[in-house]
């Protein structure tokens, strides 16, 4: 014969449930839009500033799927400047300019204290 004997009860997973159906952290989420932004300015390479002064955000609610997509709008013919400067271009006369990461380094310590959050909310309610 087994026995299972069960103590406690599951309150803190049905508030945890209650709260995520309520989806009440989709306004927290622009926190980590503008940390985001900050952080993409700041780690830009500058020399007019324009790429820096040129991120944004925006936060996208698919109903299943949450994302935060940043955005660069500094273009000049047809090319994004954040891009050629994050992965390099080809110049005119046949050089090439190697590219620097400086986005994921930036953005690096916001994912780890998204992931760092969510799970402390988890754990903790």
């Amino acid at each position: 014969m087994i026995s299972v004997r069960v103590k406690g009860n599951f309150d803190a997973t049905e508030n945890f449930l209650n709260r995520i159906k309520k989806r009440s952290y989709v306004n927290s989420l622009q926190k980590y839009a503008d940390m985001g932004t900050e952080a993409l300015a700041k780690a830009t390479p500058v020399d007019s500033g324009k790429t820096a002064r040129s991120w944004t955000s925006k936060i996208y609610d698919f109903g299943d799927t949450i994302k935060i997509v940043w955005y660069n709008n500094n273009v000049n013919k047809w090319a994004n400047i954040a891009i050629l400067l994050q992965y390099g271009h080809a110049t005119r006369n046949g050089g090439y300019v190697q590219g620097r990461d400086y986005i994921n380094p930036a953005m690096q310590p916001i994912f780890d204290q998204i992931a760092q959050e969510a799970w402390a909310e988890v754990i903790n309610g």
